[in-house]
């Protein structure tokens, strides 16, 4: 298929982005680096938000020429408090992106000027609904950092330089309605970094197609949902896909979050603002959702998705309140201290309302195990919370090849069974990795939908019969797998090794002739 010039145009610009990522990096880890990058990114964005918005106040008002950018400090702080009001945040003309690139080649003290200004923002929401929202959001970029040289000089150098990179990119603007090409710049580098760092980027990023996946799963047959949440978001990826899925709209009371890595926890909140989620529509937490959940008070959401990490730690029986949390206590036992997967799993079902449904990205040892987890695959079972089990490829994330599952739950099913569908082989090869290709996504979807047996693809098993299996919901106990091996015609083929055996002999003959011939010549 021959792209479009809009996708080409994309490539082209991923590529540019990518090589101004890694040029300017230096001898600083592409995975720490990022922070400068998308920092600036989120720096652009921002200014340039703030420039369309109170530009288009202003000319609906009457003014045709008036342009923010090139007021006076005096000037624009008068409509400062209506300005955080509005937007959560508010910058001086002086400290717009465009206007301090503009100067910093020439300014000697780039780095505390960026400092200054980062700050600036952050001040600006002190005291207003948006402050949690703007709390430390620059707090990874530090333009002290001797990271970006051992010199003043040499970072002042580093930062002129991501200055005017960032500011070159063609990333459209809010008047040709482009603008969502700063979250996609934004899920394309968090990718790439993911990609490139190992098994410590997969902690903090779900691909695209598998965040689509579990999204549209959740939806079906929805329009809209009060709100989305997930439990540990990361950057966001996944919960952003709503805003595609159903359109920001639809998601009336905006997404939720929480992330307990401090850095990552302020990627999520600059990734909401890139995809132009404004302040009073997300409510991102910082913190350990399992000991020390945020939301607590909240309605409970009609989606949930997640990625929560794979088997970590956590405090488990060693706390004894923990086994009267009301998210644990009805299971009667807690998640093994060693293996956190099905604290998070109870977690969310709690949070889960009671027309929601949650799809979780979970390590393949959930669905056998025995000890604590039995019995809390016994608890959601019996009480009929297990949706489906979809058995997922390998090395579709980035820092592992295993072959993971989704676990889907519901507090109001239409039967007692659970649907499991073998999707391991519904992926395409793209670079190193394996991917959800848009039909592979959409032969899942159907196949959830349907809710029918399908040869060597789907089985929907009665909860009894999962009981008297030890409560066992691996998929490969349910989907016979289709044999693949060649048919072999045991008659056939004796019969062509005898004539093989045959030839040879014949061959050894003739063989035998034509040396003695030669012999008898000499």
């Amino acid at each position: 298929m021959v792209p479009t010039t809009k996708e080409a145009e994309r490539a082209e610009l991923h590529k540019t982005i990518w090589r101004i990522a890694n040029d300017l990096r230096g001898s600083v880890d592409g995975w720490d680096f990022k922070a400068y990058v998308l920092g600036m990114l989120f720096y652009r964005f921002i200014s340039e938000n703030l420039i369309a918005y109170l530009n288009e106040q202003e000319r609906l008002a009457g003014n045709p020429d008036f342009d923010y950018a090139k007021l006076s400090a005096d000037e624009a702080k008068y409509g400062m408090a209506e300005t955080v009001n509005e937007k959560g945040f508010f910058i001086f003309p002086s400290d717009l992106f465009d206007n301090v690139r503009s100067q910093a080649r020439h300014d000697p003290n780039l780095n505390e000027t960026l400092s200054t200004v980062f700050h600036n923002i952050e001040a600006s929401a002190v005291g207003a609904a948006s402050e949690d929202n703007f709390k430390g959001l620059f707090d990874d970029i530090d333009v002290n950092s001797s990271k970006l040289g051992a010199t003043v000089a040499k970072r002042n150098e580093r930062l002129v330089k991501l200055l005017d990179a960032v500011g070159d990119l063609n990333l459209g603007t809010y008047s040709d309605q482009t603008i969502d090409a700063f979250g996609d710049a934004y899920e394309y580098l968090m990718a790439m970094y993911a990609s490139s760092a190992g098994k410590s980027g997969g902690e903090f990023y779900t691909p695209q197609e598998v965040s689509e996946l579990l999204a549209r799963i959740t939806v079906i047959g929805k329009t809209e949902v009060n709100k989305v949440y997930d439990p540990a978001c990361g950057s966001g990826s996944l919960l952003l896909k709503f805003a595609k899925v159903l359109g920001k709209e639809n998601v009336r009371q905006g997404f939720f979050g929480q992330e307990v890595n401090l850095t990552t926890y302020n990627l999520c909140r600059i990734n909401m603002f890139l995809h132009d989620i404004n302040y009073e529509q997300f409510d991102i937490a910082h913190g350990d959702t399992l000991t020390d959940p945020a939301h607590w008070d909240d309605e409970p959401f009609e989606a949930i998705v997640s990625n929560p990490p794979y088997s970590i730690k956590w405090e488990g029986d060693a706390n004894p309140l923990l086994i009267n949390d009301p998210r644990f206590a009805p299971a009667g036992v807690l998640a093994p201290k060693s293996k956190a997967d099905l604290a998070f799993t109870m977690h969310m079902l709690s949070w889960l309302a009671v027309n929601g449904t949650a799809a979780i990205v979970e390590f393949p040892g959930v669905l056998y195990r025995g000890g604590a987890e039995q019995k809390i695959r016994k608890y959601l079972i019996d009480n009929n919370y297990i949706d489906a089990v979809i058995q997922l490829p390998p090395d579709l994330f980035f820092g592992t090849t295993i072959a993971t599952c989704i676990i889907v739950l519901k507090k109001s099913k239409r039967d007692n069974k659970v649907l499991f569908i073998d999707a391991s082989a519904e992926f395409v090869r793209q670079g190193n990795k394996n991917k959800l290709s848009k039909a592979n996504q959409q032969t899942i979807l159907d196949a959830y939908i349907k809710r029918e047996d399908a040869d060597h693809l789907v089985k929907l098993v009665d909860n009894s019969d999962i009981a008297e299996n030890r409560y066992n919901i691996a998929v490969s106990s349910y989907v016979e797998a289709e044999d693949t091996r060649e048919v072999i015609d045991i008659t056939a083929l004796n019969a062509e090794i005898a004539r093989i055996v045959a030839r040879q002999q014949e061959l050894r003959t003739q063989i035998d002739v034509i040396v003695a011939d030669l012999e008898g010549a000499n």
